[in-house]
């Protein structure tokens, strides 16, 4: 196929920038989208050379858009034609009121509609320098090339900031022990085409949860280079060992909490439980919730075989630990994600200091749609920080001191306060809220919509 020179140049492949290719390329832009995997490079996280891949987790979190502020950012995105959740909502597994899917089949749609799309030409090739004219938008993500990120640190007069986020382990259904482990949600809810059975369910007494605690502090862990040490761990990611140094009952309160799980062979709740959550389509790999692991991969068997019903468990894949790259966004981008420095050049995704796949996402498409509009010579407000959008943008270009900008995920503590709603009320009045503003956002913005 030949394609026209682009008009936007998109810098990494991942689920931002694919969606910030999928808005341009839907309003008409021509785009090319570099990404170094396919071309003889590989990050030390990913496995494929798929778009959108995702690395850590298969989940996009909860779908409740009525009293979850992700939920929400789901809601608003789909109302705006996002690719990202078209071919979630395709690919999507089993997993309670969240939004989990098969990672092979996502990967594979989105890769799938860009190459198809008139307006897209995908080059396999790695980029070291940042242009130095051309609108472009990067969104190398988390795992930015360091000849590039190099670059990045030139253009801004700053070094780039970092930290560390970890990956648990997948295990084979059928090395599963089902005569102790069961299939629950907790409390029994039901997502939108599930039965309340949607995670397999580990359980602990009060001696099998004390050695398995006394286990992560003692297990081998990965040695970190000298440069490495001052990193900090982003806390919405923190690796269970570190999580379990903090005190004997803290795995209880976070990834091993037994409420709302009844032990069908007890009818009581254990004292701790370990859930997996699937992780592919056939439902012949399960995702370990929670245990994202620093420990080495002799240590995560040995001691993930004390866990019971694991005994005897295959894993698809370890746990393993990766160093995240991202910007002083709020001191070096404007209001649409603009590098003050080079207003040629834009951020999007996991750079930014946003954190999660959803809100990734999300920085992509609003740079995709800031993008075309420039391009149209049309200038678009940002969207109303009270929808889910706005308030993760706001977080992002000045929402926070510079001196402690730290990844986020999109919650309600970014939106603005209902201190006038009942506490009880509060989450169902802000979404409620959210979807007025984006409603008329849309209406008075000269931007394409789904039909």
């Amino acid at each position: 196929m030949t394609h026209a020179l682009p008009q936007v140049h998109i810098i990494g492949g991942g689920l931002a920038g694919s969606e910030a290719a999928w808005q341009l390329a839907q309003a008409g832009v021509q785009v090319r989208l570099s990404e170094m995997r396919g071309g003889g490079d590989m990050t030390p996280a990913h496995q494929t050379d798929g778009l959108a891949e995702m690395v850590c987790s298969n989940s996009f979190r909860s779908d409740d858009g009525d009293r979850n502020a992700v939920g929400l950012l789901h809601r608003e995105m789909r109302a705006l034609g996002s690719l990202i959740m078209r071919e979630a909502d395709k690919a999507k597994v089993p997993a309670g009121s969240a939004l989990a899917v098969d990672r092979d089949i996502f990967s594979e749609g989105v890769t799938r509609a860009l190459m198809e799309h008139p307006n897209v030409e995908i080059v396999r090739e790695r980029i070291d320098t940042l242009p130095a004219e051309g609108l472009t938008i990067v969104a190398t993500g988390p795992l930015t090339a360091m000849t590039l990120a190099g670059s990045i640190g030139a253009a801004t007069g700053l070094e780039s900031l970092a930290f560390f986020d970890a990956i648990a382990p997948i295990i084979h259904r059928d090395s599963i022990d089902m005569d102790i482990c069961w299939m629950a949600s907790r409390w029994d809810k039901v997502g939108p085409e599930g039965d309340g059975k949607d995670y397999i369910n580990c359980p602990m007494n009060r001696e099998q949860y004390a050695a398995f605690h006394q286990g992560l502090l003692d297990g081998e862990k990965t040695e970190f280079k000298q440069w490495e040490k001052d990193t900090p761990y982003f806390e919405g990611c923190m690796p269970i060992e570190v999580m379990a140094a903090r005190g004997l009952d803290t795995l209880r309160f976070g990834p091993m909490k037994p409420v709302g799980l009844d032990d069908p062979r007890t009818g009581r709740w254990p004292h701790a439980v370990v859930q997996l959550r699937q992780d592919n389509a056939l439902g012949t790999l399960w995702n370990m919730v929670g245990f994202q692991t620093k420990l080495k991969h002799g240590a995560q068997i040995a001691l993930f075989r004390t866990i019971p019903g694991l005994e005897k468990a295959e894993f698809a894949r370890l746990g393993g630990l990766h160093r995240n790259t991202f910007i002083q966004s709020p001191k070096l981008l404007d209001n649409e994600l603009r590098l003050k420095a080079a207003p040629h050049i834009r951020f999007a995704g996991q750079i930014t200091g946003c954190e999660g796949y959803v809100e990734s996402s999300a920085v992509g498409l609003l740079a995709g749609l800031y993008a075309a509009a420039e391009l149209a010579g049309r200038k678009i407000s940002s969207p109303p920080s009270t929808t889910a959008l706005g308030a993760l943008l706001g977080h992002i270009t000045g929402g926070a001191e510079v001196e402690n900008y730290q990844p986020m995920n999109v919650n309600f503590g970014l939106f603005p306060p209902m201190d006038d709603v009942r506490k009880k009320q509060r989450k169902e009045a802000m979404t409620s809220r959210a979807g007025a503003a984006l409603a008329e956002w849309i209406k008075q913005t000269p931007i394409k919509t789904p039909a």
